[in-house]
């Protein structure tokens, strides 16, 4: 019986495994203990780098719709205010979004982030972590330079330790409810 469960939980997987959700209610995010697939993301200059080189340590990994959205410059600047805390207890911050590369330069000056971000226009990353959802291109097409296939991610953080394996997550499909500062803190400081 478990084998033949573990079976369907497995076909399961890979079938929704890169689906896009009708909408941010119906997304299927990976799990705490699930690991963080290796997919290629663009550093700010466009180089593709693999997910498993940028998360070689204890992470916290920040998943925004893009620079254009108050709400999420509003929570890479509160990241910031605490990245030397969350530097202190071990980890990374990284932050992720549907953005080319030159708008997250422009994020990075825009805010004076320390952080890294890095570019998922083509949502491979979203879609792979199950947080990718439908939605209208026009706004999409400029920010990503037309690599956008028509999606945004719900805002997420993951933390995730050395072995890439969640160990803490916050999803909303509500965009403009956001993982505090000092609340992330708290649950950095519990793990």
């Amino acid at each position: 019986m478990k084998k033949i469960l573990s079976v369907i939980l497995f076909c399961f997987t890979i079938v929704s495994f890169g689906q896009i959700a009708d909408k941010p209610e119906n997304v299927s995010p990976l799990l705490i203990g699930e690991k963080i697939p290796n997919v290629l993301l663009r550093d700010v200059n466009g180089n593709e780098i693999h997910t498993d080189k940028i998360l070689s340590k204890k992470t916290v990994i920040i998943v925004y719709r893009g620079g254009w959205c108050p709400y999420c410059n509003s929570q890479l600047a509160d990241m910031q205010e605490i990245e030397d805390d969350i530097l202190a207890l071990g980890y990374q911050v990284v932050a992720v979004s549907p953005d080319a590369p030159s708008f997250l330069k422009q994020t990075l000056d825009k805010k004076e982030l320390h952080y890294q971000l890095y570019s998922d226009s083509e949502g491979v990353f979203s879609k792979a972590v199950g947080i990718a959802f439908q939605r209208e291109k026009p706004k999409l097409d400029k920010y990503s330079e037309g690599k956008n296939p028509g999606f945004l991610p719900v805002p997420t953080v993951y933390v995730i330790n050395d072995n890439k394996e969640i160990e803490f997550l916050y999803i909303n499909p509500n965009y403009s409810k956001r993982l505090e500062g000092k609340v992330l803190l708290a649950v950095l400081k519990s793990l």
